[in-house]
């Protein structure tokens, strides 16, 4: 029996929160560009949740920008989907399933523009979501007036011209937009660009006066694990245990956040904000922003290769050892916490790090640390760099675990160029490959040197940093001892560090 909307009566799931029957005749409010996991595990969630609660009361048309694909799950199952959440929540695990039924339909482009554009016509519409990649937010010089446009800031400033052409530029019939994609100042880059893009379109300068003074082009942050679909065998037994087939499934981490820069006005357009705490509308999200880089990314970041020397193929194998648990707390609440270049209370600060420290111990997702370093050079330059010029700035002396991060770091990135042009590293007997823009300046500090000399040219070069590492107070030396400990142990002993 597959999951839709006519076998939801058939469905007896004594865990499952089932849609109440009248969310099928609700409005559709949210227009939204994209359709990956990401979407239908944050913004969609949300709305659901609200629905449910009697308070949005409104569902989301998606549009499917790309031919690759198809939208055949989504007719079948009537946009119904299934959600899995599964983490730990102050030490305690948690679970949730719920079948969500926030998206109404799913448009491809390609073939359906016009029910898209008659979807821009609508008196309902209110909000606009977007997760089109990084990419995606990009300025393409385009008519705009083709059905339909390439890209995803022509797609929209498309759709925004037809709806003032429909209400004859009302000022009540704006927007709300809100883009998700993972760049700082996700809302003002595409609104510039959806302007740049009016402009080399010769648009009338009325609807250039409406688009900039009746839409909002909110910033947004975005925070939740969403891997996906359950692996197959977990999917059998689910599967198994709901006793319907659901071919759109998804898992995520019940940990969720969505922090959207506006005002009072903005908070009442999206009043599904209502139904959640991980709906935070401010107008300033750069806490949010600082709390996540830091605190989340930044320690992850700085135990990579700590974890990784130390044996542990996963996040989840470090969190279970004790020794790594308390090197990675440390590291997170007397280094990096107080060395947040951001004015943040401190109790919110240790919220936030304590929940960091409990999706971390997940035993649902599975990351692995290999995976986290992937452009390892970047991130430590933009995560870390700036706690260790701020620790500095108010200590004047070396950290000790993020010189212990630095370390492992250099001793993981003792790397070799393969015949293939690509670059491996060695440790506890095993090769493993690293995929990093930074790699043949890394491996090139290698070539014929000492580790004190390679170390030594590493810190120094500003090209990775745009800092010399080798001026701040001890930092050389402190990172020179604790890599002379993990070459003499051969394999990092976690256990050892003090």
């Amino acid at each position: 029996m597959i999951l839709s909307r006519y076998n939801l009566n058939k469905t007896t799931v004594p865990a499952a929160e089932l849609p109440p029957a009248n969310v099928f005749d609700l409005p559709e409010k949210v227009l939204q560009f994209g359709t990956g996991v990401l979407l239908r595990g944050l913004p969609d969630y949300f709305i659901d949740k609200a629905n449910r609660a009697g308070i949005f009361n409104g569902r989301v048309a998606v549009v499917k920008s790309t031919d690759k694909g198809s939208t055949t799950d989504f007719d079948m199952q009537d946009g119904l989907y299934t959600i899995y959440s599964k983490g730990i929540e102050n030490g305690e695990e948690v679970n949730e399933q719920v079948i969500c039924s926030a998206i109404s339909r799913v448009l491809s482009a390609s073939s359906e523009w016009e029910e898209i554009l008659e979807i821009a016509r609508s008196k309902n519409l209110q909000v606009v979501i977007s997760n089109t990649t990084e990419v995606g937010i990009q300025l393409v010089k385009e008519d705009v007036r083709k059905h339909p446009p390439a890209s995803f800031p022509g797609k929209l400033l498309a759709i925004l011209y037809e709806r003032y052409k429909a209400f004859n530029g009302r000022p009540d019939t704006g927007l709300v937009i809100i883009p998700t994609e993972l760049i700082i100042d996700n809302g003002k880059k595409l609104e510039a660009i959806v302007l740049e893009l009016a402009h080399l379109n010769k648009l009338e300068p009325a609807f250039m006066d409406w688009l900039e003074s009746n839409n909002s082009f909110c910033n947004s942050l975005v925070d939740r694990i969403v891997p996906g679909r359950p692996d197959q065998q977990l999917s059998d037994a689910m599967e198994t245990e709901r006793g319907y087939t659901d071919n759109l499934s998804i898992m995520s981490e019940t940990y969720s956040l969505w922090a959207i820069q506006g005002d009072e006005k903005i908070a009442e357009v999206l009043s599904f904000a209502q139904a959640d705490k991980g709906v935070v509308i401010t107008p300033d999200i750069e806490l949010f922003r600082e709390l996540k880089l830091r605190l989340l990314n930044g320690t992850h970041t700085l135990s990579c290769a700590v974890a990784y020397l130390s044996g542990f193929k996963t996040v989840k194998e470090a969190m279970d050892d004790a020794h790594f648990t308390k090197f990675i707390t440390q590291l997170m609440f007397t280094e990096i916490m107080p060395s947040i270049p951001y004015e943040i209370d401190e109790d919110v600060a240790r919220d936030f790090g304590n929940k960091v420290l409990d999706r971390f111990r997940n035993p649902n997702i599975r990351h692995e640390w290999l995976s986290i370093s992937v452009q390892y050079a970047t991130k430590i330059k933009m995560r870390v760099i700036p706690l260790l010029l701020n620790y500095y700035k108010q200590n004047n002396k070396a950290p000790q675990m993020m010189a212990l991060g630095f370390a492992a770091f250099i001793r993981f990135m003792q790397i070799t160029e393969t015949a293939d042009g690509k670059y491996t590293g060695t440790a506890h007997s095993d090769n493993y490959a690293v995929t990093d823009d930074q790699a043949p300046n890394l491996s090139k500090a290698w070539n014929g040197a000492d580790a004190g000399t390679a170390i030594a040219a590493i810190l120094k070069n500003k090209s990775l940093w745009d800092t010399d590492l080798t001026t701040l107070p001890g930092f050389t030396e402190a990172v020179t001892a604790q890599f002379k400990l993990i070459n003499e142990q051969g394999k990092l002993e976690i256990s050892a560090i003090k």
